[in-house]
């Protein structure tokens, strides 16, 4: 196992600690800055206290893990056993789907139809973000104003359109 650098650095200056007999005095600062064991060790320590712990080694694995090479037959086994995982899954949440519409369909069946429209109608109103006083009133001159542009655009176009067609006539 590689060693840190400050792990050799710490067992460096030990060597020339007890070579000049100071002992096992050591500084605070050079303990605290000490790695007691190596990113390896721990990482070992942590996946064997997973599984302890009941967890899957699959699920422990690191992403920069060397992988586990396999034969083909095994690789095809569990490509072939991922496949119906997958699809079982996928069957189970379609069934819920299923189950879930056809209840929410009932219950609307049970309804009238004017009770039922009533009741999304007050649900769709319960959801909708109601504007504040500045707003309202900001949104509402600017609809005025934008009405009262197109009112007089329009109005003169009538104008003349309607003083040429009487020239025409």
């Amino acid at each position: 196992m590689a060693k840190s650098r400050a792990q050799r650095k710490a067992e460096r200056r030990a060597r020339e600690a007890a070579a000049k007999g100071e002992g096992e005095a050591e500084a605070k600062a050079q303990h605290d800055t000490q790695v007691p064991k190596s990113g390896d060790v721990a990482e070992v320590e942590a996946v064997e206290a997973g599984i302890a712990a009941g967890a899957r080694e699959e699920d422990l694995e690191t992403p920069d893990a060397p992988k586990k090479e396999l034969s083909s037959k095994e690789a095809k086994r569990q490509a072939r056993q991922e496949e119906k995982r997958k699809k079982a899954e996928q069957k189970k949440q379609e069934e819920a789907q299923l189950a879930k519409r056809q209840k929410q369909a009932q219950t609307e069946r049970k309804r009238g139809g004017v009770i039922a429209f009533l009741s999304s109608c007050i649900a769709e109103l319960k959801r909708v973000q109601w504007p504040d006083r500045d707003t309202l009133i900001q949104a509402s001159a600017v609809t005025v104003v934008f009405v009262l542009v197109a009112a007089v655009y329009l109005g003169l176009l009538d104008l003349a359109f309607n003083w040429l067609v009487q020239r025409i006539i």
